[in-house]
């Protein structure tokens, strides 16, 4: 009795070794066409979302202008010693901390002193976005 059950043992574990040796030619064809499928779904997917992300950063840099160029506008009211000067859009670059980021341009146009126009800046590809600069001597 003893030795059948040994049999048997042996038996379901040579079952065992001869089933988990790999995955078959079908479970893998399976798996690399699920694969391309996922990729062919997503890669639009960030490919679209990088240009949302371009288009994002020129708005805060546009942003980030609007801002300096009103704290500026009214530090400058307060002493003509603080701030800078503003008699035109690319001027308001010179209000920022770091001054403007590489690969971002500010369009020219000029700024009567007193006088609040919508400039625009060009950021990576071609993005664009507008800010509100005030001008002042």
């Amino acid at each position: 009795m003893i030795e059948f059950k040994r049999a048997q043992l042996g038996i379901a574990l040579m079952r065992v070794r001869m089933s988990s040796q790999g995955f078959t030619l079908i479970e893998l064809v399976i798996v690399i066409a699920l694969i391309g499928i996922l990729a062919a779904v997503a890669i639009p997917k960030f490919i679209d979302l990088s240009s949302t992300a371009q288009t994002s950063a020129t708005q805060g840099i546009a942003g980030a202008l609007a801002s300096s160029s009103a704290s500026n506008y009214a530090a400058r009211k307060l002493s003509s010693s603080l701030g800078v000067a503003i008699a035109n859009c690319t001027d308001v670059a010179n209000t920022l901390q770091d001054g403007l980021p590489t690969n971002y341009t500010i369009t020219s146009g000029a700024i009567a002193a007193d006088e609040t126009v919508t400039c625009t800046v060009t950021g990576p590809n071609s993005t664009t976005a507008t800010f509100s600069a005030t001008g002042i001597s």
